[in-house]
């Protein structure tokens, strides 16, 4: 099951490339939500190889989400493999110049069950299909907003 989305931010694309890749912000945002995050990598810094165990409830069950960046394209965008639940799922994040001040931004994601119970919940997402594409395309739109307001700041 796959989900993807556009989105046009006006700002260079080295500012959005610096805000997709903020991984700092996202880890600290999930400990806000109340997960657990450890990196499990010894690096540095972020890049092709950083890697995330985090532990988190959902639905009342205890989860644990691996994550690991499997590629890097410096200012072109990365893919971050993850693994919860019996689902493994791809984070495409893609970024193309439209002009000097006109990014695009492209986030797909997907999903790949592998256990029986992981592929029962993908055919119940399935049916809600559309309601999770405009959550997704709005959450998006939300993080590209915030990137253009971010921007303006500065």
């Amino acid at each position: 099951m796959k989900f993807a989305t556009k989105e046009d931010i006006e700002c260079p694309i080295a500012h959005v490339f610096a805000q997709a890749t903020d991984f700092n912000g996202f880890e600290r945002q999930a400990m806000r939500r109340g997960a657990d995050v450890r990196r499990r990598d010894s690096l540095g810094h972020f890049g092709l190889g950083s890697a995330w165990e985090v532990m988190f409830k959902f639905r009342s069950k205890d989860r644990n989400l691996t994550a690991e960046v499997t590629a890097w394209e410096p200012m072109n965008g990365y893919v971050v493999a993850t693994s919860v639940s019996g689902i493994d799922a791809t984070l495409l994040v893609e970024l193309v110049p439209l002009s000097r001040n006109r990014t695009r931004l492209t986030v797909t994601i997907d999903l790949a069950p592998k256990t029986l119970g992981a592929r029962l919940m993908v055919q119940s997402m399935k049916l809600g299909r559309g309601t999770l594409q405009r959550r997704f395309d709005l959450r998006v739109a939300d993080y590209a907003s915030d990137i253009t307001e971010r921007y303006q700041k500065v």
